[in-house]
């Protein structure tokens, strides 16, 4: 069972990065499809496609962090007692 969790949980967050990157490019192509048409100028689709990856790969950015430093604080186990931030022994 914990072999088919993995995978599961695995496909999700492929799935979420594909899902962060598509709807920011998505959403900015529209917009930029948009205002061309409303303006007539249609090159402003291009610089709105680049500003959507970057939004794209700055949400991946960040869920990778998220994800790489939730992972590294379940590996390290504390010691009861014992302040991590400081280093000292706690009361009682």
């Amino acid at each position: 069972m914990k072999y088919k969790k993995s995978v599961y949980r695995s496909l999700a967050l492929i799935t979420q990065f594909g899902i962060n990157m598509l709807v920011p490019i998505f959403l900015c192509v529209m917009a930029g499809v948009y205002i061309g048409k409303k303006y007539e100028i249609n090159w402003i689709t291009i610089p709105l496609f680049a500003i959507g990856a970057l939004a794209g790969f700055r949400n991946i950015f960040i869920m990778a962090k998220n994800i790489y430093s939730d992972e590294k604080n379940s590996n390290n186990e504390t010691i009861p007692g014992h302040s991590e931030k400081t280093g000292r022994q706690g009361k009682g």
